[in-house]
């Protein structure tokens, strides 16, 4: 019989829920002085986006999937609408591409790529996905809910391998996991470990544990990988949800160093720090070279931060009210705090040049340049 594979959206939530427990209530907005200033440059408005969602950077634009399944690409500079699509269904994973080909995945359970604006194939799968399908060497790699990673080539949409992570953990994160290239190897996310895969078969060169499972129940024992990984030349970081952050050498397959971090959003990384979210709001940095923490910043408490985008001196996170907090990556104090349209941040920020996109949950789709 065919296990059966249960999607989260956050573990913690349902969690809290079998208790009865109330949600904690988020800190408020304390007054500023901001040092960094911007100023908005366009809006657009899509439909709604209710999906863990992720906004694909092309070299001047950026392609956005709406809940129901419409697939726009927007101009950075001006958000002028340079194509727009419908795959027929609503989404269950954000926009990956290469900048020719388009790639989403439905709830339907299908692998939808598109060129030039238009569909060129579609893919049964077996399971469902979460995270956004990678596109890289005239390939689509996808990563599903059951723990396999899958190569389709780009042109056709043929199956060329799958490789799927031993075991049965009965429990899966409904968001994006961790799937990026490094040289030529293929960087996956596989239950709590990081495993990097010859991407012409599939095959394993290395694999390391960023978490093990442990607990007393199966929502404590998931250790999901969850995206955005962050990079410094070969040296990849990630985390594992409510269990660690890591950073190993993506060449050798050596595990750098590894500390207990309770979070269930991606990363991001400069040459000295490393910058997260815990699961409470709290900004955490660790040092890059040997994970120790440097500073944090916890006037955000419970705001249902997204992964931390990295721009000019500061860190960017947004928040469940559509603000985006920009706060130093010296020393996290905050240097401005920018709005939207009051409905919680849909994916982390985005920079395309100098121009910032944020894609809020109803659709709004916001730049921002620095004054």
């Amino acid at each position: 019989m065919k296990r059966l594979v249960f999607a989260l959206a956050l573990a913690a939530i349902l969690a809290a829920c079998s208790t009865g427990s109330p949600r904690p209530k988020p800190a408020d907005l304390q007054a500023i002085n901001p040092t960094i200033g911007v100023r908005q440059a366009w809006s657009q408005r899509l439909a709604r986006i209710d999906y863990p969602a992720f906004v694909q950077v092309h070299a001047s634009s950026v392609v956005i999937g709406t809940g129901e399944g419409t697939v726009v690409e927007l101009d950075a500079a001006t958000g002028r609408e340079l194509w727009r699509t419908s795959v027929g269904a609503p989404l269950s994973a954000g926009v990956g591409s290469d900048s020719k080909t388009v790639a989403v995945v439905t709830r339907n359970n299908e692998l939808v790529a598109l060129r030039e604006g238009r569909v060129a194939w579609r893919q049964r799968l077996a399971a469902q996905a979460f995270s956004a399908p990678l596109v890289a060497g005239a390939r689509v790699f996808l990563l599903t809910a059951d723990r396999t990673v899958t190569a389709y080539d780009g042109q056709g949409g043929q199956r060329l391998w799958a490789q799927q992570r031993p075991g049965g953990d009965p429990l899966v994160l409904r968001q994006s996991g961790v799937m990026l290239p490094v040289g030529d190897t293929l960087l996956v996310g596989l239950g709590g470990r990081l495993s990097g895969l010859n991407p012409s078969n599939g095959s394993v060169r290395w694999d390391v544990p960023v978490a093990s499972p442990r607990g007393i129940n199966e929502i404590e024992r998931l250790v999901d990988l969850v995206g955005p990984a962050a990079r410094q030349g070969s040296v990849v970081c990630a985390r594992a949800f409510q269990a660690a952050v890591a950073c190993a050498d993506a060449q050798s397959g050596r595990l750098q160093w590894s500390r207990p971090a309770d979070g269930e959003v991606g990363l991001a990384a400069d040459e000295r720090l490393l910058y997260g979210v815990e699961s409470d709001g709290q900004v955490q940095t660790w040092r890059m070279s040997n994970g120790e923490r440097v500073w944090s910043y916890d006037r955000l408490r419970f705001r249902e931060l997204t992964a931390p985008l990295l721009i000019g001196r500061s860190v960017a996170v947004g928040d469940l009210q559509g603000f985006v907090h920009l706060l130093s990556r010296e020393d996290g104090s905050p240097l401005g705090r920018i709005s939207t349209d009051g409905s919680a941040v849909a994916a982390p920020p985005v920079l395309v040049g100098q121009t910032l996109i944020v894609v809020t949950r109803s659709g709004g789709v916001f730049a921002f340049l620095p004054l």
